[in-house]
């Protein structure tokens, strides 16, 4: 494996129905879960970070009316459902997970200590860490960038639907072409939707690499560890 320690960064609806992204969907959990503990039992020590899309986003839900800072209260607490259920389907795939949230739910998670954190990876465990930063206004990207840095991870992996970053909407234009290799300042200068630009800023003041790629491919994240050419990479 090319890797040592990796994050990965999970959107909420990947873990939701296939059609629509909302809610939890048994079979999208097992096929992720199958995916992660592959690489984990190859040796390599994976951290997890989980969205909430598929339950509520705080910053789409505050324009209904809601107080911005309860709104991202209400989207942290459902990144924990999702980081629960994750660690229960990675716990049934065979590897050993832990939930680790930044706010304190201690009946249901442990709190995020780094320390405790890479006590975890170093037992082989997988550290799926919940509640995004514990701060309102701020995106789980910039906690998975955040949390990276802090456990000295050698990437951050952006699970996407598509496979890196293109030219175009592939979606929409058949002429879209992938685009292999990118600096964090390409990103920002061009603002590029690949992540918010406060995560993609910590990531390129602490020189960390960002791989965007295709999780919905059954053995990507394997192929991406090993350091196939899969996705777009985001660096210095």
């Amino acid at each position: 494996m090319s890797h040592r320690r990796i994050l990965l960064k999970l959107s909420g609806e990947a873990l939701g129905d296939p059609e629509s992204g909302l809610g939890l969907a048994p079979r999208a959990l097992e096929k992720i879960a199958a995916q992660i503990a592959a690489v984990a039992q190859s040796g390599v020590e994976v951290g997890v970070v989980c969205g909430g899309g598929n339950i509520l986003r705080g910053n789409l839900f505050s324009q209904a009316g809601t107080v911005r800072a309860e709104a991202d209260a209400m989207g942290m607490l459902a990144t924990v459902i999702n980081g629960l259920a994750l660690a229960d389907a990675l716990e049934r795939a065979g590897v050993g997970a832990r939930v680790l949230t930044a706010m304190e739910i201690e009946r249901m998670a442990e709190p995020f200590v780094r320390r405790r954190a890479l006590a975890h990876l170093d037992k082989g465990r997988v550290v799926v860490m919940a509640g995004g930063t514990g701060n309102p206004f701020f995106t789980t990207d910039t906690a998975a960038a955040l949390r990276a840095v802090e456990l000295d991870c050698e990437v951050l992996l952006k699970a996407t639907k598509v496979d890196g970053v293109y030219t175009a909407d592939p979606m929409v234009d058949p002429n879209a072409k992938r685009i292999p290799e990118l600096t964090h300042m390409d990103v920002l200068r061009d603002g590029l939707k690949v992540m918010d630009g406060t995560a993609i800023t910590l990531c390129m003041d602490n020189n960390l690499p960002v791989t965007v790629f295709n999780l919905f491919e059954e053995g990507n994240l394997e192929r991406v560890v090993r350091g196939e050419d899969l996705g777009t990479i985001i660096r210095s």
